[in-house]
């Protein structure tokens, strides 16, 4: 089977990629490389008015012309490459709108590579219409929207997020659910807003490669390391403000017991070793499900403060704070964690093997691969 995955974040679809070859088949990545953190992939589309001047240069386009210049190099970089994006088994879409640009030249770029390919299918991984209509609508207890209702940063912080319900996103979703065979989701954050819909085929966990991940013993020589590292283009809504007066109120009284490393807006690369010598990795407030960067860092035998929810634990059959530490939104709670933590380092070491093991029993990236292609071949199937 050919599969085109299209678009990535972190290494999701690479991930998936690299598991489809194991077993056979040929797939490819093509996708920009995520901002500054220079993700993995196979066709590079390249956006070249990314720095500050030329960021202003097309805004004013825009606005003087009603014209977008990334918009037109983007198109124009996937029309040249026709030949290489063409005749594909499947085609998975990793978002409903991977660009940022008007959803009219988005659907555009969609219906060139339904055209091109035979069956197209959807990841629901990150910002799409279910999850932010499910947010807004304050159907989670706590979401990336929470900060929002709290008037918490700038309100052009959440424009990204609050696009996926506007009008004009509105009509592309229904656009793509119109052609596409189906949708997945691979944590617990997309796949309860999309229950009840027709189309969607469940959840397959994030796959990860945990040959590369090596994992080490947290052994405590001298203090407890955590380690928060902030993308500050998110700042808000993964909670690290939260994470942050969390850490303040155990600083000073801990000081003697542990030692706090904070980075920011790090290459993917840069991250993944930069917390090697952390014990406590701080991830993510507002989730109800462990994120990519997560799972790699149990992986590699970090305990990590994240998405835990009630719905997680219930959905793997698992206890609280034995796998992953639940991170709600409240700075006292994050913080009286640690403090047991940083006091009950020999309960490290049970979390940190835990989380190693849960990670690979239910994320290799090789099982990962075979429920996408079970799925996969049970919709085309079902709609022959």
């Amino acid at each position: 089977m050919k599969v085109l995955l299209f678009g990535e974040y972190n290494r999701a679809q690479w991930n998936i990629k690299k598991g489809l070859e194991k077993l056979g088949h040929e797939a490819i990545v093509v996708s920009m490389r995520d901002g500054f953190k220079k993700v993995d992939v196979d066709i590079e589309i390249k956006d070249p008015y990314t720095n500050f001047t030329f960021k202003k240069l097309r805004a004013l386009i825009i606005k003087l012309f009603g014209y977008d210049i990334s918009a037109k190099s983007i198109k124009h970089q996937i029309k040249s490459k026709k030949q290489d994006l063409s005749g594909f088994d499947i085609v998975q879409f990793i978002n409903e709108a991977p660009f940022d640009f008007t959803r009219e030249d988005q659907k555009k770029i969609f219906d060139w590579l339904k055209n091109w390919n035979k069956s197209l299918f959807l990841l629901s991984c990150g910002l799409d219409y279910p999850s932010v209509a499910y947010a807004y609508n304050k159907k989670f207890r706590y979401s990336i929207l929470t900060p929002y209702f709290e008037n918490k940063g700038a309100k052009k912080d959440f424009s990204p997020a609050l696009s996926y319900i506007t009008d004009e996103h509105i009509e592309l979703h229904k656009h793509i659910f119109k052609n596409i065979k189906g949708v997945i989701s691979n944590d617990l954050d997309y796949h309860l807003p999309l229950i009840g819909y027709d189309k969607y085929l469940g959840m397959i966990p994030h796959a990860i490669d945990t040959s590369e991940l090596k994992y080490s013993e947290p052994v405590i020589k001298d203090k407890v390391v955590i380690f928060h590292g902030i993308n500050t283009y998110n700042y808000y809504k993964k909670g690290n403000d939260i994470f942050d007066d969390a850490l303040d109120l155990i600083r000073d009284k801990f000081k003697d017991k542990a030692e706090i490393i904070v980075t920011r807006n790090l290459p993917y690369k840069e991250y993944i070793k930069s917390f090697d010598r952390a014990h406590i990795l701080l991830d993510q407030v507002y989730a109800y499900d462990q994120g990519f960067n997560a799972l790699e860092a149990m992986a590699k035998g970090k305990v990590v403060f994240t998405g835990a929810e009630k719905e997680w634990r219930e959905y793997y059959n698992v206890e609280a704070d034995t796998i992953a530490l639940n991170a709600l939104p409240d700075a006292s709670s994050i913080a009286s964690k640690l403090k047991w933590l940083i006091e009950n380092p020999d309960e490290l070491e049970k979390i940190s093997k835990n989380g190693r093991k849960f990670v690979e029993e239910h994320h290799n990236y090789i099982d990962c691969a075979k429920q996408y292609l079970e799925l996969w071949s049970n919709a085309i199937e079902d709609q022959s």
